[in-house]
C-alpha cells in the first residue's frame, strides 16, 4: 500500500520541478517603449537538453516585432539601430547565465523607410546558419525588397546572433 503512495509522491515531485523549470523561462518579462526593447533572462542554459537562452531570443524578437508594429500603427516610424545591440552572457558555459539583450530603435523619416517585423539566427560557439535562415525567410519580403541583417553580434562567452528586420507584408504593402 504505501509502494503506490510513494510513487505518486515521486511522480507529483518530479512534475512540480519540471513545472518550475518551465515557469522560470516563461516569467521573463520584457520591457518596450518607442525607444527599444530590453531584459534579462536569468537561469540554466540547458532545461531537459532545450536551449532556454535561444529561446529568450525568439521572445526577445516577437516583443520587438510587436512593439515596431504598434508604433508603426501610431504613426511613430522606427526601425531596429543594429549596431547600437547590446548583448551579455555572463556564466555562460557554467551551466547558468544572466543574458541580457538590449534592442534599440532609431527614427526614421517615412513609413516606408520604417520595418515591422524582427528576427535572429544564433549560436553558442558556432557560426549560426545565416544562409538557412535567409532561405526560410525568403518569402516575407515585400516584392524588390530584402531582409535587413545585421553584422554578426558576439559576446566574449561565445554567443553569436544576427538580428534580421523586414518590412511586414500585410502591415506595410503600400510600401512595395
Amino acid at each position: 500500500m504505501n509502494l503506490p503512495l510513494y510513487t505518486i509522491l515521486i511522480v507529483l515531485f518530479h512534475l512540480s520541478c519540471q513545472s518550475d523549470k518551465t515557469t522560470k523561462q516563461q516569467d521573463v518579462s520584457i520591457n518596450c517603449t518607442e525607444n527599444g526593447c530590453s531584459s534579462s533572462y536569468t537561469g540554466p542554459e540547458f532545461i531537459d537538453g532545450s536551449d532556454v537562452a535561444h529561446k529568450f531570443s525568439n521572445k526577445m524578437s516577437k516583443a520587438v516585432g510587436d512593439k515596431l508594429k504598434e508604433l508603426y500603427k501610431s504613426k511613430n516610424y522606427k526601425k531596429v539601430n543594429f549596431e547600437a545591440i547590446q548583448m551579455s552572457t555572463k556564466g555562460m558555459g557554467t551551466g547558468n547565465v544572466v543574458y541580457t539583450l538590449q534592442i534599440p530603435f532609431v527614427s526614421v523619416a517615412s513609413k516606408c523607410n520604417a520595418y515591422t517585423s524582427f528576427d535572429h539566427v544564433g549560436g553558442w560557439n558556432h557560426t549560426p546558419a545565416l544562409e538557412g535562415r535567409k532561405e526560410e525567410l525568403k518569402n516575407v519580403t515585400l516584392l524588390n525588397h530584402q531582409l535587413n541583417i545585421s553584422t554578426l553580434k558576439t559576446t566574449p562567452e561565445g554567443l553569436q546572433e544576427y538580428w534580421i528586420q523586414w518590412k511586414n507584408k500585410p502591415l506595410q504593402k503600400e510600401c512595395e
